[in-house]
């Protein structure tokens, strides 16, 4: 008798969480027949009524990743993790000891402590491994680097142990560093690359970049510069405001750097203040396939006011505008509310499928496959624009097109001869950066006695067998096939390989490309246009 009440009870119970359920359905769909409301209901229902549990919070996440997958293919859901990943990178600084470091057969090593970062402070060295951090190991024990990093990091002025092992030293040593916060530098390079020539390589734009590069122009002048490459390959963009402060800095007063128009979004105009530091001096814009979003606005700017030559390759073609919409548990939606337009009217943004879902989105995401399987990276002939695309530069009425990209005024084929599957697979497998970090290991010391000066480890490093036998046993041991001929076809990029990755973890990023540039196609034939009269040529009055 008492299990039969028992029973009973359950299934009344059962019954009446279905009723309690079922009402509030039908109030919820008494309220308001919309899709936002349809929504709703579908979650509480799923939630609520389900045979098995459910975590709503990836139920909703889910949901809104679906919706927006059938838009275009930039608006995007982040998580609150994903938020502060992306903005650290962005707004120019994060909170930790600040070392650049590799992960070295599973063990951190050091290449360069931040300059006056708090483990400079504590007295770490370049070289130095960190074996554990607040007592735990994370040498030798698989960790993951983004597990790692977040031991390392945290908040401003709080306290972490480090166990640190120093070549020639007896013992581990142990460090107490307290956290601060850790630049993120936004420029690459900038140097003077040839006598009245400087370069500035710009990676990102952040926050930061319009202070770092009037820094690096006012340093460049000063030193005589009167051209300037703007290197922004590889670059895929930023915040939109610091494409116009960088903009700004080339063009007159009152000219158009860019408007941004959508559906409820008005026309808005940004334009030219006057008072940049380089409005007259011959000016080369370097792009690619990679160059995106705020270094198409800027290349796209110079080209349209025919204020500078654009020499590489075709760029990615993201033309549209997001807004950011903070959702309250830190995650975020980026949605699309606007295109932007170049000053002759151009949208670049490349063509895409909307409410195609993930189909549309891989396709969108292989174009640049598509581009070379198509031979638009070699030659420039099999890049076509119909008609209906074409627009004229506002000073000098020169032919140019929308609908994807920047195409450069000069294009610079991918040189494919230097990279064999030989070299492919070094690169792949990080035998390359493997063999200098350990070879870096060895020699710092004795390369910072014999090269007091980066000028002096430039005229006279050379790499020789010293590097290139044990890049060719660690190939080895990573199975890699030695064939001669290849090898032999890999020797020059290797070389300036090596060599360009030895300067940057003896001095920093601005050595590494002094190195590598001295094989850059386009960072070649810039400087070929510059001294040539190919520049007024391309930039001729009608």
């Amino acid at each position: 008798m008492k299990q039969v009440i028992t029973l009973y009870i359950k299934r009344f119970t059962i019954i009446y969480i279905i009723g309690i359920c079922t009402v509030g359905v039908l109030q919820a769909q008494r309220a308001g027949n919309t899709p936002a409301r349809k929504l709703q209901i579908a979650e509480f229902a799923i939630n609520s009524l389900y045979v098995d549990p459910v975590d709503e919070d990836k139920l909703v996440e889910d949901a809104i990743r679906s919706m927006l997958s059938r838009l275009d293919p930039h608006s995007t859901y982040s998580d609150a993790e994903e938020v502060k990943k992306m903005n650290e990178s962005l707004q120019g600084n994060f909170e930790g000891i600040g070392v650049q470091f590799q992960m070295v057969e599973d063990t951190l090593l050091v290449i360069q402590p931040v300059s006056k970062g708090p483990s400079e402070k504590a007295g770490i060295l370049a070289g130095d491994r960190i074996t554990a951090v607040n007592d735990t190991a994370i040498a030798g024990v698989k960790m993951s680097t983004d597990e790692i990093m977040s031991r390392l990091r945290g908040p401003k002025d709080t306290a972490v142990k480090l166990t640190i092992i120093r070549r020639n030293a007896e013992r581990p040593l142990y460090f107490n560093v307290k956290r601060d916060k850790i630049p993120i530098y936004s420029l690459d390079a900038s140097y003077m690359i040839q006598p009245r020539t400087g370069y500035i390589r710009i990676n990102r734009f952040g926050a930061t970049t319009a202070d770092e590069f009037l820094t690096a122009l006012k340093t460049l002048q000063q030193q005589g510069m009167q051209d300037l490459i703007l290197d922004l390959q590889g670059n895929g963009g930023g915040y939109l405001n610091i494409a116009f402060d960088l903009a700004d800095q080339f063009l007159e007063q009152d000219q158009l750097v860019v408007y941004t128009e959508g559906r409820r979004s008005a026309r808005q105009e940004f334009k030219a203040r006057g008072n940049g530091r380089f409005r007259t001096g011959r000016l080369v814009v370097l792009v690619d396939e990679y160059s995106a979003s705020a270094s198409e606005i800027v290349s796209g700017a110079i080209q349209d006011w025919d204020r500078g030559v654009v020499v590489g390759r075709r760029t990615f073609g993201k033309g549209l505008v997001q807004r950011p919409i903070d959702l309250p548990d830190g995650s975020m939606i980026r949605l699309t509310v606007a295109r932007y337009y170049t000053p002759s009217g151009r949208c670049i943004q490349k063509p895409y499928t909307p409410e195609s879902g993930e189909k549309n989105r891989e396709q969108y995401a292989t174009d640049l496959i598509t581009r070379f399987n198509h031979g638009e990276m070699m030659h420039a002939d099999s890049i076509h624009f119909p008609d209906s695309l074409k627009c004229y530069t506002k000073r000098l009425h020169r032919t140019v097109y929308g609908g994807g990209g920047i195409m450069p005024d000069r294009f610079v084929p991918i040189d494919t001869t230097r990279y064999t599957d030989y070299h492919r697979a070094l690169s792949n497998r990080g035998v390359i950066i493997r063999t200098v970090m350990k070879y870096i290991d060895r020699q710092r010391h004795a390369l910072k006695n014999r090269y007091e000066t980066f000028d002096r480890f430039n005229d006279h490093f050379q790499v020789g067998d010293n590097l290139l036998a044990p890049l060719r046993q660690e190939a080895e041991k990573e199975g890699i096939a030695f064939n001669e001929t290849t090898y032999q076809k890999s020797l020059p990029l290797l070389k300036t390989q090596l060599k360009a990755l030895v300067a940057r973890d003896l001095w920093n990023m601005n050595e590494y490309f002094q190195v590598i540039n001295t094989l850059d196609d386009s960072v070649l034939e810039a400087l070929k246009i510059l001294r040539t009269d190919t520049y007024g040529n391309i930039l001729k009055e009608p």
